[in-house]
């Protein structure tokens, strides 16, 4: 199996609470209070080899920035569908799946897990092609999210929509032509929210396979927000219109 590295003081402690399977763990030898800290103390109760080494080995680990701590990982194992659905079913809430149609910026595809964690996203589903895949950076970005959010990579977006579909999900998606305001999103039933690629958009295929669309009000010159941004928006928006109908009744 493949080694991975997991770089950055948040990821490995994250790694280390989500029970992550991992071979050893490199800090520093200069740190010994705080962070790196709660590290040995954690890998010690897992019985996991902590090893002192120089900044420069962790440095020559080509992991990104370490912050003084790598831990060595097998490579990402992606979650099947069914975890999504047992996930959603476990918690005792209508599924709400975050769809990406061709995100290539690793650092947004970490921040959307990010935001996917807190705001109730049951699960990520992104294409295996022309996408970026659950990295390093991506580790990193999301800040350890991504050992609670099941990442699932598909072979086709517009087939695993019609999927979804007939398992009971309505299909959201972002747009301008025909879109309505995302505040005025039905959110509390069983959701897939999609979001485009940060150029493009949805592609033409995946928006028709869409039940409806949504779109974000800009009042300002520029005319588009970031993926990661407008898919936080619209993740929370969803989280605030399930929160507001189990709300009891004054």
């Amino acid at each position: 199996m493949s080694q991975e590295w997991i770089a950055g003081k948040n990821p490995v402690i994250e790694a280390l609470k989500a029970d992550r399977k991992i071979e050893r763990i490199m800090i520093a030898d200069t740190s010994k209070k705080g962070a790196a800290q709660e590290i040995r103390a954690l890998a010690g109760k897992k019985g996991i080899v902590v090893q002192e080494v120089s900044k420069k080995k962790l440095d020559e680990l080509d992991a990104g920035v370490h912050q003084g701590v790598a831990a060595a990982v097998p490579a990402y194992q992606y979650a099947g569908m069914d975890d999504l659905f047992r996930k959603a079913e476990k918690q005792n809430e209508d599924p709400f799946f975050l769809v990406l149609d061709g995100v290539e910026d690793p650092h947004n595809l970490g921040s959307m897990i990010r935001t996917a964690n807190a705001s109730g996203v049951h699960g990520v589903i992104i294409p295996k092609r022309r996408a970026a895949g659950v990295t390093q950076t991506v580790v990193k970005t999301s800040a350890g999210a991504v050992e609670y959010v099941p990442v699932v990579r598909v072979t086709n977006i517009n087939k695993t929509l019609d999927e979804l579909k007939d398992k009971g999900l309505w299909v959201a998606g972002t747009g301008t032509e025909n879109a309505s305001d995302y505040r005025q999103m039905q959110a509390d039933m069983p959701l897939a929210l999609v979001i485009g690629n940060e150029g493009k958009g949805l592609s033409r295929l995946v928006k028709e396979a869409c039940d409806f669309l949504v779109q974000i009000p800009m009042h300002g010159p520029v005319t588009s927000l970031n993926a990661s941004v407008a898919g936080g928006i619209l993740m929370y928006e969803v989280l605030r219109k399930r929160q507001e109908k189990g709300r009891p009744t004054p």
